[in-house]
């Protein structure tokens, strides 16, 4: 028996009306060979902003995980905010799972569709990947870009090492993919400092059916793709002045990741940690996560980024 009420479904609504509210229309680009994407667009473009490109994780899709940072970039940037392949209303009938293909896909969107030839860039875990990639394919496009808790410099032996929580790409799978209560729970605790605890049931079963359920062997490919032969020494440099930014206590990429992909960039990267904050540090410290966007990206000058690296911690009475 169908629901007649999903809690999901409403704030799914919500979030579509916010972005609408915000100054974003929702499109649909057919790219050929099988491939639609859907991105959220600036309603009226404005040649005087910069082009700001807002990609996702993991999750329901791109709305879910931008809702709360729009409002601080609304205003100087023209935002675009896709649905990567799989998520949302984007997905393709081709073969192909890498971010090389992600990449590709949303950049042949971004100039020929849209005609956006330089922008900044923010990826959130998985997006960090694309975005990454990004820059390797497309170096004139991308002026900056900050990567957010995306284990670009991990190893295919670092689960065998016991650098995650857990030692088997396949549990690391159902957890990710969770389709049921049980494996959601166990998502939201590793992507947590401080997870909710008491979530009913019926909630998760909600979420999970409405927003988790579609291409599910898909998304596991995508998954497999990140990590099959991948080697540290073998990941190319980037050469965009670049923020990693990433909570203390992340249990899926670990902050290690983060301080690896730092000595990888060197000086033209600088590495930012959010205490007391776990993967999903956009939701879990939603201000400290903004502060450090924003004074990255609202910068003018590149110097500050390009010509040292450094560490640090940001608390929440340091923004009050």
């Amino acid at each position: 028996m169908a629901r007649l009420f999903s809690f999901t479904t409403m704030m799914d609504h919500g979030y579509r009306y916010f972005f609408s509210y915000s100054g974003l229309r929702s499109v649909s680009k057919d790219l050929g060979d099988g491939t639609i994407m859907h991105c959220w667009i600036p309603r009226t473009y404005k040649p005087s902003k910069p082009n700001l490109l807002l990609l996702h994780g993991f999750g329901a899709n791109a709305m879910w995980q931008y809702a709360d940072l729009l409002y601080h970039f609304t205003p100087k940037f023209n935002v675009y905010v896709p649905d990567l392949l799989f998520f949302g209303g984007s997905f393709t009938t081709r073969p192909e799972r890498s971010e090389s293909f992600q990449a590709k896909c949303v950049m042949k969107m971004m100039c020929d569709e849209f005609g956006v030839k330089r922008m900044s860039l923010v990826g959130i875990s998985y997006g960090g990947f694309v975005g990454y990639n990004i820059c390797l394919q497309f170096p004139e496009a991308v002026e900056r870009i900050a990567v957010c808790c995306s284990g670009i410099c991990l190893e295919e032996k670092d689960m065998k090492n016991g650098l995650f929580r857990v030692s088997d790409l396949e549990e690391a799978e159902r957890i990710l993919l969770a389709q049921t209560p049980e494996k959601l729970k166990e998502l939201i605790k590793f992507s947590f400092a401080k997870p909710i605890k008491g979530i009913p049931n019926y909630f998760l079963s909600d979420f999970i059916s409405a927003m988790c359920s579609d291409y599910v062997k898909e998304k596991r490919e995508l998954i497999q793709s990140i990590l099959n032969d991948r080697l540290y020494s073998k990941v190319p440099k980037i050469d965009q002045p670049t923020l990693i930014l990433w909570g203390d206590k992340d249990q899926i990429f670990p902050l290690t990741l983060g301080e690896r992909l730092q000595r990888h960039l060197g000086d033209n990267a600088r590495l930012a940690v959010i205490a007391n904050a776990g993967h999903a540090v956009n939701f879990e410290k939603p201000k400290e996560f903004a502060k450090h966007l924003k004074d990255f990206l609202y910068d003018e000058s590149f110097a500050s980024y390009s010509t040292f690296s450094s560490f640090y911690s940001c608390k929440e009475d340091e923004l009050r």
